[in-house]
């Protein structure tokens, strides 16, 4: 059986993509009911010099549809544009790189495969083919941005559990 490059990247996406929203939805219910406010949650980090829960959530989009329109491109660079402000913003972000992503035609995407493919930030500049720019590098950063979220609201407070993280599996049906 042959897996095409939108098979292994798309649906993955979509399915991460929608629990990292379920992710939000359980930090907004517990600053509302704890009592804290909101941007303690969006400003929270794991670490002092690590980025913060919106940075994680912008990465997640970035490296998601960010990703596929820098392999159209031939050429993915970080977005250094303002974080998310609010939880309302999150949403609306990860809603609508959900929406474009579910506009993307697999024969586009499959047909990127031996591309070639630049990260490039500043002078810093890394050659691939668009199939390993998306599986070995934008696919590894996306989940552990997503990762990362979620670590991040658990250190938090916020009561999740892996089922939280996976979100959808697509099952059989």
């Amino acid at each position: 059986m042959t897996i095409s490059l939108y098979t292994v990247t798309i649906p993955a996406f979509q399915q991460t993509l929608g629990a990292i929203t379920g992710l939000i939805d359980k930090a907004e219910a517990f600053a509302a009911a704890k009592g804290i406010d909101p941007q303690t949650i969006v400003d929270a980090r794991l670490a002092p010099d690590m980025l913060p829960f919106a940075y994680q959530v912008k990465s997640v989009t970035s490296h998601s549809l960010g990703a596929i329109n820098g392999v159209r491109a031939g050429t993915f660079s970080p977005d250094m544009g303002p974080l998310p402000a609010d939880f309302a913003v999150m949403r609306a972000l990860l809603a609508a790189t959900a929406a474009e992503l579910a506009k993307i035609d697999p024969a586009e995407l499959d047909g990127v495969v031996g591309r070639d493919m630049a990260f490039v930030m500043g002078d810093f500049r890394l050659d691939f083919t668009a199939e390993n720019f998306l599986l070995s590098f934008s696919l590894p950063n996306f989940y552990f941005h997503a990762t990362t979220a979620y670590d991040i609201l658990r250190a938090q407070g916020v009561r999740l559990g892996k089922r939280d993280f996976m979100g959808a599996p697509r099952i059989r049906g």
